[in-house]
């Protein structure tokens, strides 16, 4: 709860600074600053209004308004601190000048510079972060284990995580996931939460072409927190329909080659929506399968609870997407400890957390390519 009311205010106080920014440089009377201000308030309540109205919207309608509210986030993002970080200099640079006993600072931007600086600056990033974001790039992990069977051969997953499926995100993501899969050939592909972005309205024709992902010993899902937004009914059938099996705090064995294990999304974030799933502690869990086998965990959030350690091999997650939009993670790398890439964890546990495959909100990223991940889980000697 004081993660988003921290959000609301960020946002609320990037609009509200935009207009005095755009009212600082105009001169064009009082009828056009409360045009201006009009402007700036609708386009500050259509993000918050997307998920509202796309109950009873038209696909062509809600994409519309999908793509004006979240480029308009997109773009605040950077415009924000950026205009801040030049008003500041310009507040310190005429301070010091005056404690110097000087008429002027050696160097301040004009207000024009302070707002169009930024304006443009965001523009590009915005315009080069639509790009970056469907340049899906594969990322590898070799993970080496003395827990295959004999006979079994090495063992390839391919995991995707955040895909945000919706009117802005959809089948070219998904045509780009099955070119790369059918290239890499997995034996297992996962999906480690927010498979799609919330209600099913809209994309339900999607599970179809999501049915042509193929692996070998199938293809399995865990429950993120944008599924409970949607309804968990509609979401799960949804993913089901897509060919996946959906692990809610359930593992399965498959072909006695390998244990996956996966856990339903919890936190803050969920609080107040149903979910009928019976909940089943990950130690408990865990502990019921197949021993000596190799373990891979699920989870959408990238938390490790130390009571599970040892008893999974390797966990996959996501959920942080590293911030998506640059300067977000430098927010999100202190919100997550585990906020992307690999790390080994005590008990010869380790983590991989993907920076997701698609886009949540604006279909920009900035200094965070989406990724899908190829793990190679390699036989190695035993100890």
């Amino acid at each position: 709860m004081l993660i988003f009311f921290f959000i609301a205010i960020s946002y609320c106080s990037a609009n509200i600074y935009f207009f005095y920014k755009v009212t600082s440089v105009s001169d064009s009377g009082t009828a056009v600053d409360v045009l201006t201000g009009i402007v700036v308030f609708i386009l500050t309540l259509l993000p918050v209004f997307i998920p509202i109205y796309s109950h009873k919207a038209s696909e062509r309608s809600l994409k519309i308004i999908s793509y004006t509210g979240y480029l308009w986030l997109a773009f605040l993002i950077p415009f924000f601190p950026v205009a801040l970080i030049l008003d500041l200099y310009n507040m310190v640079a005429l301070s010091n000048a005056y404690l110097m006993g000087h008429s002027h600072a050696l160097f301040i931007f004009s207000t024009g510079s302070t707002f169009f600086i930024p304006l443009s600056l965001s523009a590009v990033i915005v315009a080069y972060g639509y790009f970056e974001a469907r340049n899906l790039r594969v990322e590898r992990l070799l993970i080496h284990t003395s827990k295959l069977p004999p006979g079994a051969g090495n063992i390839r997953i391919a995991q995707i995580s955040d895909l945000h499926l919706s009117v802005t995100v959809g089948e070219h993501l998904i045509d780009r996931i099955i070119k790369i899969t059918e290239e890499e050939k997995p034996d297992i592909i996962v999906s480690t939460g927010d498979l799609i972005d919330g209600l099913v309205k809209h994309i339900s024709h999607l599970s179809g072409r999501l049915r042509r992902l193929n692996a070998r010993y199938g293809k399995f899902a865990v429950i993120g927190n944008h599924e409970f937004y949607g309804g968990l009914r509609h979401t799960v059938k949804f993913i089901e329909e897509s060919g996946f099996t959906v692990l809610r705090d359930s593992g399965v064995t498959i072909e006695n080659i390998i244990n996956i294990a996966g856990m339903d999304f919890t936190g803050g974030e969920t609080r107040g929506y149903s979910n009928d799933a019976p909940r089943q502690d990950e130690r408990e869990m865990l502990s019921k399968l197949q021993p000596g086998l190799f373990t891979l965990l699920l989870k959408h959030r990238s938390d490790v609870k130390e009571e599970s350690l040892g008893l999974f091999d390797l966990q996959l997650s996501g959920h942080s997407h590293k911030g998506q939009i640059f300067p977000v993670n430098l927010a999100t790398m202190f919100l997550f400890q585990y906020h992307t890439g690999f790390t080994k964890l005590p008990k010869g546990s380790a983590i991989h957390t993907s920076r997701g495959t698609g886009t949540a909100g604006p279909p920009v990223r900035f200094l965070s390519t989406p990724e899908i991940t190829i793990i190679d889980i390699v036989k190695a000697a035993s100890s």
